[in-house]
């Protein structure tokens, strides 16, 4: 390897790997190729992708960080997927501070920063203070205007407290006479233009590196013409004309202007400038002032008498002469006579143009919505679904393809007062059809085209299944841009409503033989999808807020967003990893297999939350958060029933039912699959508990080993044994990692 030469890694004594990806974890295996090595050290390095040449001797004396960029490994807070779920689950939400901002992560979770104009630690509250050091929306008193022969107007500034951003900040360098205005070391300001947006610069020398020691996203650089574009926010005008607070077009005759780069064509920024017929600095209270056109003749020309106004100018045809002043002012009264009788004569027929064009307009308005709509419909396969609906009938004589039109009626307009729910998918809306049915209709996020196909394919599954404890599909509307889903109305909230929500300080009273119950119907909704559909249905986000309650407290499984199908002949599928902490299976976690055993975890989660009456994220007695799963193992071999058991559920529930309940979700929550039952087998054994001699406790339930291995208690008939797969006390990142020993 020392007799390499520089720059040459190619895996003779020494092997390169880029990493272009971002990757949660890699192994590297390294195995001997041959008896010729005789050292058995072994050394490595890892530095950052740009700019980096390999060196022997990098291997023994590290990088020069000074020359180097080193590489960099990204962090993100993992209990939630994105910022969407994060911001819903208010008690762990890491985003503490006032004035800061939620970002989602490339790597999967969210990080947290401080909003624009504020720095700190957005972790902690009131970590995020104002930033008013290095940018301001109006310049202090007295700043510097001139640098030798260039006038320096705002946003740009010589000295704190003058300029917008510190990327607009420019040195004066007083040294050569004239003084000379640096954006660079290498680059010269000659001239600012406000109302063109462009630096014009000048180089003193050549480092190579056009950028030279500046780099900022502000900038579009032209190297050939010597001009820079400049934008004075990278947000674009839409972005920013939404705050107000921090929108840089102060001026009331000012508008906001897209900045690109014309040669990539890339988004660079915004910045403002004065409005058509006003001059003057579009970033300053009252900078943009009305032009006096008549007093320019050479740039606006007015063969005539010229008369300025706000923003223009008018021009009167009158002849001159050697009496101009008297031939002006017999013009001028002669154009007031015949302006007044042309406005009166033609006030009636300017009244009945108005109401033609109106009339044009709202027709040519209609037709263009109807065409939209039309488009709408065959980007989203609608033509498609017609045909997959037509052709089944069990599906068309329930499933309907309904009208943007009709579900606009339904809802009033969309209107926020009809909004019932937020999901992870969408918004879930109360709708009143024209048959008076009650119907509860989600309009999801956008969704991309590539999946359009899918969302049809689990429209045309969806329109089959007919089930008690599934909420029914009534049909689909793809006239929107995206597709909205029309739902049978479920009135009583979601059995995370039934089991948490306080009403006049106190948790609703819920029996042993409801819970029971609630959890047999949400089990065989489960079995129906697994098995007894036309194509297995996997939900992917089982959780007691997807579990509907009807007035009877009837359950009914809903929110479909995130399922998959696959035919019934096949065992898995392999998707980006979707679900809820605290409902979602560890091993789909790490290898993105996800089968109906993922739906079986979810499930035994559920079950303990009827259990134990307790949210699916809790915080144990070392003050650490942990899944309410994980707990339950735990606490199951180590704690007497009274300090586990939901104490209404113990008092008066069959001991018999709760401790065969619980044995069963021990099952379900194994953190094998493959020993895990199936939907169909949990529903059998509920049933089995429902029955007449279980219930009074006369009878016996047929015994099912625990699969993942496990010791028998007099209390509890299966606890899971530590390190049998099972799990102790962990902590919810060392439940994720104690998965890692499982097969890929």
């Amino acid at each position: 390897m020392r007799r390499l030469p520089d720059g040459l890694c190619v895996g003779l004594g020494c092997c390169r790997i880029d990493l272009r990806a971002h990757l949660r974890a890699f192994t590297l295996n390294i195995s001997r190729a041959g008896d010729g090595v005789s050292s058995d050290k072994l050394s490595f390095l890892v530095a950052g992708r740009y700019r980096y040449t390999f060196r022997p001797s990098d291997l023994e004396h590290g990088i020069d960080v000074d020359k180097v960029p080193p590489a960099m490994l990204d962090w993100a807070i993992p209990d939630q997927p994105d910022c969407r779920r994060a911001m819903d689950d208010k008690v762990t939400y890491a985003c503490v501070s006032n004035h800061s901002e939620c970002q989602d992560s490339p790597i999967g979770g969210y990080v947290c920063r401080c909003s624009r104009g504020f720095s700190g630690n957005p972790y902690v509250v009131d970590g995020c203070t104002p930033d008013l050091v290095y940018g301001s929306t109006h310049p202090k008193a007295n700043c510097p205007t001139m640098c030798g022969n260039v006038s320096v107007p705002f946003p740009f500034g010589t000295e704190l407290g003058c300029f917008a951003s510190i990327s607009l900040y420019l040195a004066c360098n007083p040294g050569p006479s004239p003084a000379i205005l640096q954006m660079t070391e290498h680059l010269v300001v000659t001239d600012i233009s406000i109302d063109e947006g462009v630096l014009r610069i000048q180089k003193l020398s050549d480092p190579g590196d056009f950028l030279g020691d500046r780099s900022t996203q502000l900038y579009s650089f032209s190297e050939e013409s010597g001009t820079v574009k400049w934008a004075v926010d990278n947000r674009t005008c839409r972005e920013a004309m939404l705050n107000k607070d921090e929108y840089r077009c102060i001026s009331a005759r000012s508008d906001c202007v897209d900045v690109t780069d014309d040669r990539t064509n890339k988004h660079v920024g915004y910045r403002c400038k004065c409005s058509s017929g006003f001059q003057g600095n579009p970033y300053l209270e009252g900078g943009c002032t009305d032009i006096n056109e008549c007093l320019q003749p050479d740039k606006y020309s007015c063969n005539g008498i010229c008369q300025n106004s706000v923003g223009s100018f008018s021009c009167s045809s009158c002849p001159h002469g050697t009496d101009f002043d008297r031939i002006a002012r017999k013009c001028k009264a002669s154009n007031v006579i015949l302006g007044v009788t042309i406005g009166l004569s033609s006030g009636g027929g300017i009244l009945f143009v108005a109401a033609i064009a109106v009339t044009v307009i709202r027709r040519w308005k209609k037709d263009t919505q109807k065409q939209l709509r039309r488009r709408y419909f065959r980007k989203n396969k609608g033509i498609l679904l017609e045909q997959l609906v037509s052709s089944d009938s069990s599906a068309s004589d329930s499933t309907k393809i309904f009208s943007l039109e009709e579900l606009e009626k339904a809802t009033n307009n969309f209107d926020i007062s009809r909004v019932v729910g937020r999901g992870g998918h969408g918004t879930v809306y109360k709708g009143i059809l024209t048959d008076q049915r009650v119907v509860a209709i989600k309009r999801a996020e956008l969704v991309a085209s590539s999946e359009i196909d899918q969302f049809i394919n689990e429209v045309a599954i969806l329109s089959q299944i007919n089930h008690r404890n599934v909420v029914k599909l009534h049909g689909c509307c793809l006239e929107a841009e995206v597709p909205l889903l029309v739902y049978e109305f479920i009135s009583n909230g979601t059995l995370y409503d039934l089991l948490h929500r306080m009403q006049d300080g106190n948790l609703l009273p819920l029996s042993c033989e409801e819970r029971l119950r609630i959890a047999t119907e949400i089990a065989g909704a489960l079995a129906y999808l697994h098995s007894a559909a036309s194509m297995s249905i996997l939900h992917r986000d089982i959780k007691s807020m997807n579990v509907l309650l009807n007035d009877s407290h009837t359950a009914k499984v809903a929110d479909f967003g995130a399922s998959r199908s696959i035919p019934i002949d096949q065992t898995h599928v392999v998707t980006a990893v979707q679900g809820t902490f605290g409902y979602l299976d560890p091993e789909y976690y790490h290898t993105g297999l996800l089968t109906e055993k993922s739906d079986v975890y979810s499930f035994g989660v559920i079950i303990v939350e009827l259990l134990m009456r307790k949210k699916p994220l809790i915080e144990n007695e070392n003050g650490e958060k942990q899944n309410l799963s994980n707990y339950f193992l735990w606490a199951m071999g180590e704690r007497p029933p009274k300090e586990i058991v939901d104490a209404h559920v113990l008092k008066e529930g069959n001991k018999e039912v709760i401790k065969h309940m619980a044995g069963l979700a021990i099952e379900c929550l194994n953190l094998r699959r493959k020993d895990r039952p199936t939907m169909k087998d949990v529903e059998m054994r509920l049933q089995s508990l429902s029955a007449p001699k279980v219930a009074s406790g006369k009878g016996e339930v047929a015994r099912h080993p625990y699969r993942g291995g496990g010791r028998h208690d007099g209390r509890w008939g299966v606890v899971p044994v530590a390190g049998h797969h099972g799990t102790r006390q962990y902590s919810l990142e060392q439940e994720f990692g104690s998965s890692l020993s499982i097969p890929r």
